[in-house]
């Protein structure tokens, strides 16, 4: 598919968190940005007068836009600072430098310090993060401060120089900041369960000190040291807000590509991310077409080949959902929960959103084209012998036997034509007879439509089994249209499709198309036909109570009702107040009417 036009492309954006990226006419990115709403923001640039000439010039420059969903607003300025870094787009001004956001590192030595750096060094440390806030940072870093101490000079402290005594303590041992591990004063393994600990304070897990935080807190009002009390109420919210984990970044994941896939009938829509050095610095979706009913897994293998090749990927390993063939030199991972699951999971989630703008454009740019591949699936998938354009669907309603009324609904090219819809008081059934009252109706239909020369539909849609459908079929056969007009059932417990003279059902796939318009059409028919009944029902409860009172009419009923709201305030009513809504007249009518039934004999 050709790329639409702006309009076309702008009514389609998402209303998720996520980076957009703007392209020229020769396919150069012109700009990268985020949004906390891909729609509205990515919209505004075209519908605002713009104050710099830089956004304006930009504007009139982009052709195509293009974004990956993301889960939160944090992950969209993460990855916003990857991409810009990675393409060094024309009109971004800031994140162009070899600066970025904030980590925790815990070194990798003996006696680890805790301290925060923007720089990753591939020396076995750990790093937590990226934030993008330092004062996140510098929140937990005092946190950590303040519950363990721990050293902060770059001494080599290990055991054999430990040992011999090379080093003093310093300043920070004297003000009780640190232990002395340099001269043996604190036991390795003591200091490193502190840092076991400091491990789940920086992937999240503080709840204790959350409560302590809380207690100081409220120990700080009560003594009317108000400042004090804010300054951890502020720390506070920070830690609660605190995202320790990003989908985007992750320096534990090194140079990967990651694929995934959602297909429908006709076509396999395939994601690819290429991280570098735990951060995505490519996302792009292709639209692949069916030939030959190809499976996800074969579409998947196609294009792995297809997307490493045009993007010149040397990763040594892919993350996949399933299980696939990628050839000898490349390791295959279906990850299956943590980050790498994750990862997944937003790769899926981009293909997901690929396919629903696909549909709403190819709706807007060519709405007959969509609606002809629709009606050329259902005619393949309903093994029927023309489209069925015009589609009729019947349900019966009936509460234990009461008030029986069945409804047809009318679906022309795919979309319900609500001006056709009829419904139908049951006639010739007496009691809770489905199959009988199915004949009847089906009957009725079709004989006034053949009266007054209207089109028939192409298909005609039982809901029920295959009794429903029998029924469907001898009204078809009395009315001589056996044969002319398309007519199955369609059972609610499995979805099975039944054909006449057929005992064996069609199960269409839980996917397809074809499926959810026939699921429409019943879940509309039924919709109807209920409000249908419940209000033939209402107006019977209604018929019983006031409108059998000699005199009273179903205007009068209604005034009453109106008013009132109820039969039993009605009821209650002095003959006074019911004079001021319906006349002195008609309100003596009903005020001696339930007088006299309920005085005593």
């Amino acid at each position: 598919m050709e790329t639409p036009a702006l309009e076309v492309q702008l009514k389609t954006l998402p209303n998720s968190p996520g980076v957009y990226q703007y392209y020229d006419k020769n396919g150069k990115i012109l700009y990268v940005g985020k949004a906390k709403n891909l729609k509205k923001r990515v919209t505004s640039y075209f519908t605002k007068r713009h104050d710099s000439h830089r956004i304006g010039v930009m504007v009139k420059k982009i052709k195509e836009i293009k974004h990956i969903v993301v889960a939160s607003e944090t992950d969209a300025l993460l990855l916003e600072n990857n991409l810009i870094k990675k393409h060094q787009p024309r009109f971004n001004v800031m994140l162009k430098d070899d600066k970025t956001y904030p980590w925790i590192c815990i070194k990798n030595e003996r006696f680890p310090r805790v301290f925060p750096t923007r720089k990753l060094i591939k020396d076995g440390s750990e790093y937590y993060g990226p934030f993008t806030s330092f004062k996140t940072v510098n929140t937990l870093l005092e946190l950590i401060k303040g519950l363990y101490k721990l050293r902060t000079c770059n001494y080599d402290l290990s055991e054999e120089k430990i040992r011999n005594g090379k080093y003093k303590v310093c300043l920070e041992y004297h003000l009780g900041n640190c232990k002395g591990p340099c001269e043996a004063k604190q036991p390795e393994a003591e200091y490193n369960s502190n840092i076991e600990a400091i491990r789940q304070i920086v992937k999240g897990n503080f709840k204790d000190s959350l409560q302590q935080f809380r207690e100081q807190m409220k120990l700080h009002a009560e003594n009317m040291e108000f400042e004090d009390a804010q300054r951890i109420k502020n720390k506070i919210d920070v830690l609660e807000n605190y995202q320790s984990k990003s989908t985007v970044v992750n320096p534990k994941i090194t140079n990967v590509d990651v694929f995934s896939i959602v297909s429908d009938e006709g076509y396999g829509y395939v994601n690819f991310l290429q991280l570098s050095h735990g951060a995505i610095i490519r996302s792009h979706t292709i639209e692949m077409k069916k030939k030959l009913d190809e499976t996800d897994e074969e579409l998947l293998e196609l294009a792995i080949t297809e997307i490493r090749q045009r993007f010149s990927s040397n990763s040594k390993e892919i993350y996949v959902p399933f299980k696939v063939d990628a050839g000898e030199d490349v390791r295959v991972t279906i990850p299956k929960l943590g980050d790498k699951k994750k990862i997944v999971e937003l790769s899926q989630r981009n293909a997901k959103y690929y396919r629903q703008e696909r549909f709403k454009q190819m709706k807007i740019v060519d709405p007959d084209r969509h609606v002809k591949r629709i009606m050329a699936q259902m005619k393949e998938d309903l093994r029927l012998n023309v489209e069925p354009r015009h589609i009729e669907c019947f349900d019966n309603s009936n509460i234990q036997g009461t008030n029986p009324v069945a409804a047809c609904v009318v679906f022309k090219n795919g979309k319900p034509s609500k001006k056709d819809y009829r419904k139908f008081n049951i006639k010739t059934v007496e009691g809770p007879d489905d199959f009988a009252s199915m004949e009847e109706v089906v009957f009725r239909r079709y004989k006034r439509l053949l009266n007054e020369g209207e089109d028939l539909p192409q298909l005609i849609i039982v809901d029920g089994g295959k009794g429903q459908l029998s029924s469907g079929v001898k009204a078809l056969e009395d009315l001589g249209l056996r044969g002319k007009i398309a007519i199955i059932g369609i059972a609610k417990r499995l979805e099975e499709i039944f054909y006449p003279g057929d005992t064996i059902p069609l199960y269409l796939d839980k996917k397809s198309e074809s499926l959810k318009i026939i699921q429409q059409l019943r879940n509309e028919a039924h919709r109807f036909g209920i409000t249908f009944h419940r209000n033939k029902r209402s107006k019977s409860a209604l018929n019983t109570e006031l409108e059998e009172i000699t005199g009273i009419g179903e205007k009068t009923v209604v005034e009453l009702l109106k008013q009132f709201r109820s039969v039993k305030r009605i009821k209650e009513a002095s003959e006074k107040e019911l004079a001021e809504v319906i006349g002195v007249s008609k309100a003596g009518i009903i005020y001696n009417h339930y007088k006299t039934k309920n005085t005593p004999e």
